[in-house]
């Protein structure tokens, strides 16, 4: 006989893990999106929480930084429903996603219909996932989050291998090189906290109260800068400070305010060159240089109590 000793694993209800969906659930996974994003098989940066759409405010948007698109969460912690069915649809067209993830504890059939249909009858690029939330114990042991893909584009998995047998590292590795040739060719970037990683996104922080962030980020075939508040932490109070100077702002800086459909990126500007085009580096670092001079001389003020 073993004297292993097992216990049995406990499915409890969602509510006792979170009580309420949005002021619990939804900032736990805004805060924990890599759980999701190993669960659907795409990587996902968190943009905004509770973007306003008309009179509704979807539950968490994020981006896809290895294409730049945007994805689209909504959670809930009771059986689906035609409201928020109605509410995805919504945040659809207002938000300009291209995937779509609805995470529930059970899914009614026709709402799992729905997705299968959506999947097989929108244009390409657009992507929706049924995902199912459990929460489990052994024990006495801390509850462990489980997310399950009931429902997924056709041939996803073949597609996601696919990527990963044409991509692997090489998707990462491009990044690191260009900025490493980015801080070889601009130094100073350094001693903003531009480091040479692995990732699109590098981050300048521009004011403390509240955190106000400046990216810069490249992806494929083009690249950008914008505004955000810090990691995991409310747009409000970074809207509020921003609000009052909008005008001179998009004047300075010739990009709309925002935040709109990428929710949390203020005042974004893109460049239509990526890390592809290797003898466009050049071009793509000195337009970040110069961007990131022209956004912390126009912010900074502001931050500081002044004006823009």
């Amino acid at each position: 006989m073993t004297e292993v000793t097992f216990g049995r694993l406990v499915d409890l209800p969602l509510r006792e893990a979170w009580k309420h969906e949005a002021l619990e659930f939804t900032p736990w996974l805004a805060e924990n999106i890599d759980h999701l994003s190993d669960a659907i098989g795409i990587p996902l940066e968190l943009t905004g929480q509770e973007v306003r759409v008309e009179s509704f405010a979807a539950d968490i948007l994020a981006r896809n930084p290895s294409d730049d698109s945007v994805v689209l969460i909504e959670n809930q912690l009771e059986q689906t429903d035609h409201t928020h069915l109605g509410q995805i649809m919504t945040y659809l067209a207002g938000l300009e996603a291209q995937t779509v993830v609805w995470i529930a504890p059970e899914f009614r059939q026709p709402h799992l219909s729905a997705i299968r249909w959506l999947n097989e009858h929108t244009a390409d690029g657009f992507s929706f996932f049924a995902v199912k939330a459990r929460v489990v114990r052994i024990g006495d042991s801390p509850f462990a989050p489980i997310f399950e893909v009931v429902e997924k584009p056709n041939d996803w998995d073949r597609e996601i291998k696919r990527k990963a047998s044409t991509d692997g590292s090489a998707y990462y590795d491009i990044k690191q090189e260009f900025w490493e040739e980015f801080l070889r060719t601009h130094p100073a970037m350094a001693t903003l906290g531009v480091a040479a990683s692995r990732y699109p996104n590098a981050y300048i922080t521009v004011g403390a109260e509240p955190k106000v962030e400046i990216s810069i980020w490249i992806g494929r075939d083009k690249s950008g800068i914008y505004v955000r508040s810090g990691w995991g932490e409310p747009v409000g109070p970074v809207s509020e400070v921003l609000e009052p100077h909008r005008a001179a702002l998009e004047d300075a800086l010739g990009a709309p305010l925002g935040p709109g459909g990428r929710g949390q990126h203020f005042l974004a500007k893109r460049l239509g060159k990526g890390h592809d085009r290797r003898e466009a580096w050049p071009e793509i670092m000195t337009w970040m240089d110069e961007r990131v001079a022209e956004y912390r001389s126009t912010l900074e003020p502001i931050l500081k109590g002044g004006t823009a």
